[in-house]
């Protein structure tokens, strides 16, 4: 399949392209090798008033929070099969606007997300009756209202965590996507008109920091959604605080898999490697710390480093690549620096470590196994959001693998390896994070996904994820009915 330079016109609002306030634009590029694959406007503050106006007629005035669940559900399903229609399409924008290997992108495109809230939506109680102390009163579940959607670059896709929980909600929406990733959603664009959702529904215009700020402060704007940085999430929930504005955030994460002292090598070792570069390591779940047993520490740091040196680095592109380029010299030298305060700090590199090598274009960084790492370092407490892997010994015993993993301010996922599953589990029951596997690195749709502490606030995925676009309002009844 041949794709051309996509250079594309207007926003998404009020259900049609609406030309842009400005005349500038922003230039997609490919970091493989820095060509341009599209371009956008760049939207303003106007932009994205307008967006949020059309989401708040639709809200208040139009029919879709109106419409039954199960015709919300229809309409969700017809979204999955557009989408599904354009897989190839969506996985080659996601693939050329931010480098994740073509594998992946393939998997990473949500829709079974439309499918799973399609089915959902018929059999929720959206409304019940029960029986309180004093009577009886029907306990009702209603949309939050305007949700203002706003996605990181990383994975375009993650948009799907959250606008089928919405929709399905009767919510009414405006997405804004990083400025980096905005080329996908214009395709998303052309289906939301294919199938007939009501104008302002879905409004959609990407935008820089200042573009999303303004999204926060409306206050026609009931609820924001947000994956992203630590940094942001905290600003936006203190711009937020003011108006009681309702939040969701997905944010950071510095995942340990901790490797008990009979844990699987030939089994945790591959999967802990996979968990730590997946997405080129531009994923908030990574595996990035590897706790080891002091008495295995150097077995596990030699068999690590040679499978992480033997990657294969290349061409987002090519199906082999396991590892392609991170988004942008800014990504490129944030993670060279975070090698070299590990170096600085002690830590000792055991594979890769540097730029990739004869890559005159693109931000390349090798997949990087750091040794003699302790708990402290800041490349074991801080997010690098590229493939460096830290390796931290701990002494032998289950409870000090516990302490270390969670000493961190972060607590997004993880993983837990041992030949006994239930010693495994009950090391899992005491790890401060959102989501851990035991022997494995697994996320299921049909479960909440979400962070402790710095790493957010609310679940996205199963129906917790449904439950965050929904208030619950009281009716008590009077006797008789």
């Amino acid at each position: 399949m041949t794709f051309e330079r996509r250079d594309l016109d207007g926003f998404f609002i009020d259900g049609a392209l609406r030309p842009p306030t400005s005349t500038d634009r922003v230039e997609v590029v490919h970091p493989a090798n820095e060509e341009i694959v599209g371009s956008v406007p760049r939207s303003t503050p106007e932009d994205m008033t307008a967006a949020a106006t059309a989401a708040r007629r639709a809200f208040d005035e139009g029919p879709w929070p109106r419409t039954s669940p199960a015709e919300r559900a229809e309409m969700l399903t017809a979204i999955a099969d557009g989408l599904e229609k354009r897989l190839d399409e969506l996985a080659y924008l996601s693939t050329a606007q931010n480098g994740m290997p073509i594998m992946l992108s393939r998997q990473s495109q949500g829709i079974e997300l439309l499918r799973f809230y399609a089915d959902v939506a018929n059999d929720f109680p959206w409304e019940e009756r029960r029986q309180g102390l004093s009577g009886a009163g029907l306990v009702r579940r209603t949309p939050v209202g305007v949700a203002g959607l706003i996605v990181p670059w990383n994975a375009p896709s993650l948009l799907m965590n959250k606008l089928p929980a919405a929709l399905v909600a009767g919510c009414t929406t405006v997405v804004k996507p990083s400025p980096e990733t905005p080329l996908d959603t214009y395709l998303l664009a052309e289906v939301l008109q294919e199938v007939g959702l009501p104008p302002g529904v879905v409004n959609i215009v990407a935008g820089d920091a200042v573009v999303g700020q303004h999204l926060v402060d409306d206050p026609r704007v009931d609820k924001i959604s947000f994956t992203g940085s630590t940094a942001a999430g905290q600003k936006i929930m203190a711009s937020l605080a003011g108006r009681i504005g309702r939040v969701s955030l997905e944010l950071g994460g510095k995942s340990a898999s901790i490797l008990l002292d009979d844990a699987p090598l030939e089994a945790a070792l591959p999967a802990t490697m996979a968990g730590s570069c997946l997405n080129n390591g531009q994923a908030c779940i990574a595996l990035s710390r590897v706790l080891a047993p002091r008495s295995r520490y150097d077995e596990v740091v030699a068999t690590l480093a040679a499978m992480v040196g033997s990657l294969p680095v290349g061409d987002p592109f090519d199906e082999t690549t396991f590892v392609g380029p991170v988004l942008n010299a800014r990504q490129r030298d944030r993670a060279l620096s975070y090698i070299e305060i590990g170096k600085s700090e002690g830590a000792r590199v055991v594979a890769g470590g540097g730029a990739v090598p004869d890559r005159d274009k693109g931000f390349w960084v090798q997949p990087t196994v750091l040794a003699d790492v302790s708990n402290d370092m800041r490349v074991a407490q801080e997010e690098i959001f590229a493939a460096v892997i830290s390796v931290i010994p701990y002494d032998d015993g289950d409870d000090a693998a516990v302490a270390m993993a969670n000493d961190s301010r972060y607590g997004l996922s993880g993983a837990v390896w041992s030949a006994d599953p239930q010693r495994a589990l009950d090391v899992a029951r005491k790890i401060r994070t959102g989501t851990i596997t035991v022997n494995g690195f697994t996320y299921d749709i049909g479960l909440p996904f979400g962070g402790f502490k710095q790493s957010g606030i609310g679940r996205e995925w199963g129906l917790e994820g449904l439950e965050a676009y929904l208030e619950y309002q009281t009716i008590n009844l009077p006797q008789g009915l």
